[in-house]
């Protein structure tokens, strides 16, 4: 795209760009996000806000609190968000070229504060909350009808001092209204008081996998699919060329003042960033559902050893193979339900890299979707009887720069599991291509056995994602999901 840029101007050619940017995704497509992080305990959280900046028009980011962990006991670094925000203010002008509602800088660096100073439970004070802890829950509060998205990559103190400070200062109702609110995606249990929210406020939203606050699980953990393949030795089948140092010196550091505050990693590539992947507007949708799976993962409700109750989380029963693992090339792990969408998401994130010293011309940009006629990034609901067939037709979709789309259908047969039954079956005439056919072959498809005891439900679902991949330089991969209700009717 680069070589193609600079010809055009040498040969006085007209480029073909866009007179304005692209548009930002509706409100209702974006999600709102707090995170709390213990940026400085070693390079990767850092990794992890300088990609988060480059969606700052796509997601909402409503603060960003500087935290403590086991790792980095009695320190903050909110001084670190602030010049990786500098770097953001330096190329928020060319970004907005490309696509609308890049805040400034002056903005994101006023979201920036200090939580709990210490570590854990010990040191919170509910009746003297943190700057971080307030800000919080200012932004639950707000009239705003979206839930509020907590991602947590370290301790989560601060959070257990903004809850308990709203119990002892809110009507019981108010304080489970807030509750309801919210939505927590944990990058493990990094200090001693996710275990401690989880028991105190069963109601809230939980999403990730408890654990030890020592690493001693996160070989185990879900998140861990983005790139710790060869540190934590459980990414058999994953490619790992995008996420090796030479890579990213290549296709991230290597450009602009954004890029140079992307450091080069410790142990791996932003182990936290699973946790945000997923808000993303690309048309995987999983933010509520993250049982359907995308690029921050899959998981299923259930309720792990040890705890008081369901969370969204790993394991399930293996012997019905409804599980939180994804079986990809031959390869079963919940790493997968990462890695499988490595090569995307780290393009796109080359790709907005560009955005930021670029002009619309000279980067590649995003397909846009239609499937049936429809352009909107939700997922799309058909009803199809038990040996039926329904056309799915996506050569409506474009490409703002003209690139050429190849399509690929995928037969998610893991999405959606919720413990109850296996999902229906499904068969397509064609994986790739503008179109295929769904058949919808049974309602509850058996792994092993037809036993009586687990009865199939009168209607259950499958998924069908749709990929939609352009031939720009880096390749840029937008999805549908499409939700295939299968009953025994005409």
């Amino acid at each position: 795209m680069r070589a193609r840029w600079l010809l055009m101007a040498a040969l006085g050619v007209a480029a073909t760009a866009h007179a304005a940017p692209l548009p930002r995704p509706a409100e209702a497509d974006r999600a709102r996000l707090f995170v709390l992080s213990d940026i400085g305990n070693e390079p990767d959280d850092q990794m992890s806000l300088v990609r988060l900046l480059l969606y700052a028009n796509e997601i909402d980011i409503e603060g960003f609190g500087a935290v403590t962990s086991v790792w980095q006991r009695d320190v903050t670094h909110a001084d670190i968000a602030q010049k990786v925000i500098a770097a953001y203010g330096a190329v928020v002008p060319n970004l907005r070229r490309h696509e609308d509602g890049y805040p400034d800088g002056a903005a994101m660096a006023s979201r920036v504060s200090t939580g709990v100073g210490h570590y854990g439970l010990a040191a919170i004070d509910a009746d003297h909350p943190s700057p971080a802890a307030l800000a919080l829950l200012a932004a639950a509060e707000k009239a705003d009808k979206r839930p509020l998205w907590i991602s947590l990559w370290g301790g989560a103190n601060t959070l257990a001092e903004a809850l308990e400070h709203a119990r002892r200062t809110m009507t019981p109702a108010d304080l489970a209204a807030l509750v309801a609110r919210l939505r927590v995606y944990a990058i493990s249990d990094q200090d001693d008081a996710g275990p401690w929210i989880r028991r105190e406020f069963p109601a809230l939203f939980w999403e990730g996998t408890p654990s030890t606050p020592d690493g001693s699980d996160y070989a185990r953990a879900t998140w861990t699919g983005i790139s710790g393949d060869a540190y934590y030795r459980n990414g058999d089948g994953a490619d790992m060329t995008r996420v090796t140092n030479a890579w990213l010196d290549a296709n991230i550091r290597s450009k602009g003042p954004l890029g140079a505050a992307y450091p080069r990693f410790a142990f791996i590539m932003e182990g936290d960033t699973p946790s945000v992947l997923g808000l993303i507007p690309n048309g995987l949708a999983p933010r509520e559902h993250p049982n359907w799976g995308g690029w921050g993962g899959r998981y299923v409700l259930r309720q792990p050893y040890g705890e008081g109750r369901k969370l969204w989380t790993q394991g399930g029963d293996s012997f019905w193979r409804v599980t939180s693992a994804d079986t990809v090339d031959g390869h079963v792990s919940d790493q997968a339900t990462i890695w499988r969408w490595r090569p995307a998401f780290q393009n796109d994130f080359a790709a907005r890299m560009d955005w930021t010293i670029l002009p619309f011309a000279a980067a590649n940009h995003p397909p846009q979707m239609v499937v049936n006629g429809d352009g909107g990034l939700a997922p799309l609901t058909l009803h199809v009887p038990t040996g039926g067939q329904v056309m799915l037709d996506a050569g409506g979709s474009r490409d703002p720069d003209g690139n050429r789309l190849t399509y690929r259908w995928i037969n998610y047969a893991e999405a959606g599991f919720d413990g109850a039954a296996s999902n229906a079956e499904l068969a397509l005439s064609a994986s790739e291509g503008p179109r295929t056919t769904v058949t919808a072959v049974r309602r509850c498809a058996r792994a092993w056995l037809d036993l009586p005891q687990v009865p199939c439900p009168a209607v259950r679902q499958a998924q069908v994602v749709l990929a939609v991949t352009d031939d720009g330089t880096p390749a840029l991969t937008r999805y549908r999901r499409i939700i295939i209700e299968v009953a025994d009717d005409k």
